[in-house]
């Protein structure tokens, strides 16, 4: 491994100091004096060089030292440290001739970095008055700020996700004088003891990235009939666009030509069906996906676009429920229209029983693996899992998810589990349902529904030919 320094715990202590300076305590006369900080304890060898190697010249105050006493590995905040972020960076363009931003998109980075290892840091704070008022007026300045923590931030870098963290004031020690105080002249030093949470980071990697050369749009599997949009999507069930009968065969069968004959009448495009994602809709036709404009389409339809006010209307497959929302045109890509829902028009949510009660949603979405559920463990609590847990054995799961009894939980991925106080229940078997489930998601308020074995978005999915209309109206 390369040598690398990048001055981490040395900012932290930085900053410390940072926040300890222009501090000032008033004099006799009614002036102020500012109390100067510098690091390191009051040893032999520091007085020494304080006295300017004289005795007869005492230390001056008031004065602050700031000193580490400890750096301790903290175990119960390790994450996964295989974990790597990315993020793509997009810079603004400079130019250099004239030392001015322009109004246009520069380089082009992606960013990786490791999971950072949590460390403690123990720092003490050495406050040196030459009387019991200093100490007074420099305590009351500095306590204030601690209630009892003090957030600070040791960068301005935007991808540097350990640039925040807090200071703890832990204990005061209101003097190092023993009593009696005798007749010396010493300085009196009261000490203040801070811990901080901190990460270390491994280097980061940086990408340039370049110029694309080639874009390829048809993604049509001919083979099986289906537009492959990778294992994080749903797939499209149909390719056929052609809306000439309104009359759909596959695996919804009768209830897809049912219900797409029924709504025939609100369509107002017969080429292209629209897949969804999230808030972001694309038209789909011939086994191509987000390769035509949605202002080619809009412009053919009577009225004027407004954004906010035109609205999108769709027909799930599933139920009778038309989902509708406004629309806005994506004005860095027209192939991609945001569409803000209207939550009204979703389909109830299923009512999913257990000893506790009946509810219509769960409570969190969490993957087991990765999350301890200790602090949200109140009875009645429902979780919707996103990997297995234990296996058929039941000696495979893990402690944090064990009952009060001491026995294991098992579950799979895409069941709902719910505390009931002293256990797990699993309330929702994934594996034994086969009809649609609606749910709300209360942490973020976010839909989802069952289909197929596998937990999605309610709204995603694909809207085929004659089972969408556009509004420009509203």
């Amino acid at each position: 491994m390369l040598y690398f320094y990048d001055g981490q715990v040395r900012r932290y202590i930085s900053q410390i100091i940072r926040m300890l300076s222009n501090f000032s305590v008033q004099d006799g006369k009614g002036g102020l004096k500012e109390i100067p900080v510098m690091y390191g304890d009051l040893t032999r060898q520091v007085a020494n060089i304080i006295r300017e190697n004289s005795e007869n010249k005492l230390p001056s105050a008031p004065r602050m030292s700031v000193y580490v006493t400890g750096l301790e590995l903290e175990r119960d905040r390790i994450q996964d440290p295989s974990f790597i972020k990315k993020t793509n960076i997009v810079e603004r363009a400079y130019d250099e001739d004239n030392n001015q931003y322009l109004n246009y998109q520069g380089k082009n980075y992606t960013v990786e970095k490791l999971m950072p290892m949590p460390y403690l840091l123990r720092v003490n704070a050495d406050i040196w008055a030459s009387s019991t008022d200093q100490k007074l007026q420099i305590l009351e300045q500095i306590l204030v700020f601690f209630t009892p923590s003090l957030e600070i931030q040791t960068t301005d870098n935007y991808v540097d996700w350990t640039s925040l963290t807090v200071i703890n004031l832990d204990n005061i020690q209101w003097t190092n004088r023993s009593i009696p105080v005798g007749v010396d002249s010493e300085i009196d030093v009261a000490t203040l003891t801070f811990t901080t949470p901190i990460y270390i980071s491994t280097p980061a990697k940086v990408k340039r990235l370049g110029a694309i050369t080639n874009i390829i749009t048809s993604m049509f599997d001919e083979t099986q009939g289906t537009i492959d949009l990778g294992n994080d999507q749903a797939t499209l069930n149909r390719w056929d666009d052609v809306a000439t009968s309104g009359r759909f065969t596959g695996e919804f069968g009768e209830t897809a030509e049912t219900q797409i004959a029924k709504h025939s009448a609100d369509v107002n495009d017969g080429q292209y069906g629209v897949y969804i994602r999230g808030n972001q809709a694309q038209l789909y036709g011939r086994g191509s996906i987000g390769t035509t404009s949605w202002r080619s389409v809009t412009e053919n339809l009577p009225g004027t676009y407004t954004g906010g006010v035109s609205r999108i209307f769709l027909t799930s497959l599933d139920t009778d429920a038309v989902l509708t929302g406004t629309i806005v045109f994506n004005e860095l890509d027209e192939t991609i229209l945001i569409v803000n829902w209207d939550v009204d028009s979703f389909p109830d949510d299923d009512i999913i029983s257990s000893d506790s009660g009946d509810r219509t949603s769960i409570d969190y979405i969490i993957d087991p693996r990765r999350r301890n559920p200790s602090d949200i463990k109140t009875p009645g609590t429902r979780i919707l899992l996103l990997d297995d847990i234990g296996g058929e054995d039941a000696l495979e799961s893990a402690i944090a998810w064990k009952n009060v009894d001491n026995s294991q939980l098992v579950a799979s991925a895409n069941d709902i589990i719910e505390w009931t106080g002293t256990k797990w229940n699993i309330i929702f078997d994934a594996s034994e349902t086969d009809q649609i489930t609606y749910i709300t998601n209360l942490n973020t308020g976010i839909q989802y529904r069952f289909s197929n074995g596998e937990w999605l978005i309610s709204v995603e999915g694909d809207y085929p030919v004659g089972t969408w209309r556009i509004d420009l109206y509203g």
